[in-house]
């Protein structure tokens, strides 16, 4: 299978294309590091309001994208991550858009059912998941760091959904997008005592390093519990993009940080323009 988050011609984009072309109508993806007007060390396409950037430029990158997904910037909607497993369903387009102090307090995935609006929410690193209820129309967000993913944030969203808009598990499609790899994501001890207990398989996300350490893929440790919570692996689209081994590309705190002390953010993205190819098979 191939790479499912494709780069946009001529746009600092990737598009999560097999979910577009399968419903006309649906827009989503992930920013990439350029093509903004944020100065460094947040250049230039910085979608994160929380580190440090000047919050007019973080503004009109944001207003940007909206303008490149053809959706109005009313429609943006994003919440206060705070590494949880917290979902929250969205009625309405429009919190966080400029500011946080109108942000979707202390939640980590967000879900909604609604045209125009335009969920979004940002990562250095972390793994963006992806959802969509072919039969509804509901999609989602869920951002998942080592914490939210073995809190299983994931099956909180699976959940949510079930219950929310009846969504049958098997039928629910999943992308998971850019992040560390399993090549970069060097962890100790405490964060594997987690991993541990956080899924039947978690052996399929560790390799032993050096001194103690441990290789953790933070993506293949998601796709083991969106299987356990009943996703059928066909529904299941992994990326192979890491933020660390392609910061000409992506913001990677974990590679970045100990030389800048900061770096920007990139930004998932899911909306429905209109539904009209809801529920349409390729």
């Amino acid at each position: 299978m191939g790479e499912p988050f494709v780069m946009a011609k001529e746009k600092p984009l990737l598009h999560l294309w097999e979910w577009e072309e399968r419903f006309p109508g649906l827009v989503a993806g992930f920013t990439i590091r350029t093509g903004g007007v944020s100065e460094q060390p947040y250049g230039s396409l910085n979608m994160g309001l929380h580190v440090g950037d000047d919050p007019a430029h973080v503004v009109a990158n944001r207003q940007l994208l909206a303008q490149q997904l053809e959706l109005p910037f009313e429609s943006w909607t994003c919440a206060d991550q705070v590494h949880g497993t917290q979902v929250c369903q969205v009625m309405a387009g429009g919190a966080g858009r400029e500011s946080l102090e109108n942000v979707i307090q202390a939640t980590d995935g967000l879900y909604t059912d609604q045209e125009g609006v335009l969920l979004a929410s940002f990562y250095a690193d972390c793994v963006p998941l992806f959802f969509l209820d072919p039969a509804s129309g509901a999609i989602g967000l869920a951002h998942a760091g080592w914490k939210g993913t073995v809190g299983r944030i994931a099956e909180e969203m699976v959940h949510a959904l079930e219950k929310q808009f009846q969504a049958k598990k098997e039928e629910l499609l999943v992308a998971i997008g850019p992040s560390i790899g399993g090549c970069c994501y060097e962890v100790d001890e405490r964060i594997v005592a987690h991993v541990r207990v956080s899924a039947k398989r978690w052996e399929d996300a560790v390799q032993p390093s050096k001194n103690g350490r441990y290789m953790l893929d933070l993506r293949t440790l998601n796709t083991r519990i969106l299987l356990e919570a009943g996703i059928s692996e066909t529904n299941i689209l992994a990326t192979g993009w890491c933020t660390s081994c392609r910061t000409d590309l992506f913001f990677s705190h974990r590679k970045e940080a100990a030389a800048a002390g900061t770096t920007g953010r990139m930004a998932s993205f899911i909306a429905w323009k209109n539904k009209k190819g809801e529920g349409s098979v390729s």
